[in-house]
């Protein structure tokens, strides 16, 4: 009896010493599952210390967190691939690799020549002209003192034409990290549609001294017109990024024919000279906001406080077409219900301006020094309906976006009018005011630069209104290649008609 009680307890025990070792294996492997994955979580925190998917739009803490944790895994010593010397034969092999692509493609994609993605080749320029230049910005955009002749805070007015800085970093980003499907990244000149220049043009002239910048500017037309692929198209394929009105100025005339990234045409001349832009080459972005952007959220809140009319806050004196400032200023003064008042671009100005438009159905929207202003794109992420009075004015991405169902636009001949613009607002239907509110809501997503770049924002609009020209790009660079030189002139297309906001809408051509 004894024996089989033995026996009994001894197989009994043996499930359970098998539970025992299980359960202690279990736990050790849980164990390390939780150590690793600290451990991970710690190795991401610091390799990225802001890991989160919401897009970063301010230029300010994005270039920070690019220069620290991204450059010094991009600003490596690069291949300086500058073509010194005779480079004829260089751009013959160039020239027949490019149509040995393009004739393949042809037969095999139903979709050439335009398609998507389209393939941009970086140019892999010194640092001197790219990260030295994002280095000086950094360490000296809190110098509020550094300001324009006009008291404009120049790294401020840096910020506003930041796009070089939100194109490049989102190029050349790693793949994985990238969220655009419009553009891709090549690493042979052969396989390109377009060439990206990226000299940050803005940031030289406003912080380098005046010789100095001038001397950069003549080493990086240089670099780039030594290029093969500058020599086999003449520059029609490249793409500069001059979004300031002043920069680059002292060698815009040798880059004519390249693609420019502007804020607007300027048909007066003060900026641009004749022949050196036109709407078939160049492409019109947007400035990048001087205000947070007014979320969903920021709408409903503010929906039932918008009760001022119309505001502006600005100079109001200006140059050129933004003369019409001081008469609009004039004529709207004293209203009820409007606001007009002269106003600085510090922080304490942008705060008011911001404070404004969030309380206001219309803000105000005349020209500048030039035909643009940044006041616009505040306006449309504030949820401020922009009152346009520009005539002139070319708007970014309008091969995309129809501004008629998003802003008022009126001529400036109407505008100043006595009792003219304000009896035109309040003529507008609560519908019709409605219908404009929402479809602004919907539309300034595609004024938001960011890091990463977003599907639908200026990044992604940029490429896709590129991409159109590819076809015109091909036509004239064959042809400039075969045209016998003095014979006949190049086509070009430096004529366009002005905005149809103009109260003469049958004014001539414009050359």
């Amino acid at each position: 009896m004894s024996g089989k009680q033995q026996n009994h307890r001894s197989t009994s025990s043996r499930p359970r010493s098998k539970t025992l070792i299980l359960i202690g294996s279990l736990f050790t492997v849980s164990l390390l599952v939780i150590l690793y994955t600290s451990s991970s979580s710690s190795r991401a925190s610091i390799s990225n210390p802001n890991p989160s998917d919401r897009p970063e739009t301010s230029f300010v803490t994005s270039l920070e967190h690019f220069l620290i944790y991204k450059a010094p895994k991009l600003s490596l010593p690069v291949r300086d691939d500058t073509v010194r010397g005779e480079s004829d034969d260089d751009v013959r092999k160039l020239d027949e690799m490019v149509f040995e692509r393009e004739n393949r493609w042809l037969n095999e994609d139903p979709g050439y020549p335009v398609e998507f993605p389209i393939k941009v080749y970086v140019y892999e320029m010194p640092k001197k002209f790219t990260f030295d230049l994002l280095w000086l910005f950094h360490n000296t955009y809190k110098e509020t003192s550094n300001a324009t002749s006009n008291g404009s805070p120049v790294h401020r007015l840096i910020e506003q034409h930041s796009i070089d800085y939100w194109l490049w970093a989102d190029l050349i980003s790693p793949e994985s990290e990238r969220r655009l499907k419009s553009v891709v990244r090549v690493h042979k000149q052969q396989d390109a549609d377009f060439f990206y220049v990226p000299f940050f043009t803005t940031i030289s002239f406003f912080l380098l001294e005046k010789q100095q910048c001038k001397a950069l500017y003549r080493e990086a037309l240089k670099w780039v017109t030594d290029q093969p692929a500058w020599k086999r198209s003449e520059g029609r394929d490249h793409i500069f990024p001059i979004h300031h009105p002043w920069s680059f100025k002292s060698v815009r005339k040798f880059v004519k024919n390249a693609i420019w990234l502007l804020p607007d045409m300027d048909s007066t001349g003060n900026w641009y000279k004749p022949g050196q832009v036109s709407l078939e080459k160049d492409l019109i972005l947007p400035y990048v906001p001087n205000v947070d952007i007014c979320d969903t959220k920021c709408l409903s809140e503010s929906a039932p406080m918008r009760t001022t009319l119309l505001f502006f806050r600005g100079r109001l004196k200006r140059n050129a077409g933004g003369k019409i400032r001081a008469k609009l200023g004039a004529e709207l003064s004293g209203i009820k219900d409007i606001i007009i008042s002269e106003g600085t671009a510090g922080e304490g100005g942008k705060l008011a301006a911001q404070r404004g438009m969030r309380r206001s159905l219309f803000c105000l929207c005349p020209a500048g020094d030039t035909p643009s202003s940044a006041r616009l794109f505040d306006a449309i992420v504030s949820g401020c309906i922009p009152v346009i009075v520009s005539d002139e004015l070319e708007f970014p991405f309008e091969g995309i976006l129809d501004y008629k169902k998003v802003a008022v636009l009126v001529s400036s001949s109407d505008a100043i009018q006595p009792g003219w613009l304000v009896n035109h607002l309040r003529s507008l239907t609560p519908f019709q005011v409605k219908g404009l509110q929402n479809n602004l809501a919907q539309y300034s997503r595609h004024f938001l630069y960011s890091s990463p770049a977003q599907p639908l924002g200026p990044e992604d609009l940029t490429w896709r209104m590129i991409a159109g020209k590819l076809v015109n790009i091909k036509l004239h660079t064959r042809r400039s290649q075969r045209v016998v030189k003095g014979s006949r002139s190049i086509c070009r297309c430096d004529c366009w008609r002005s905005n149809s906001t103009a109260s003469n809408s049958l004014s001539s051509l414009l050359s």
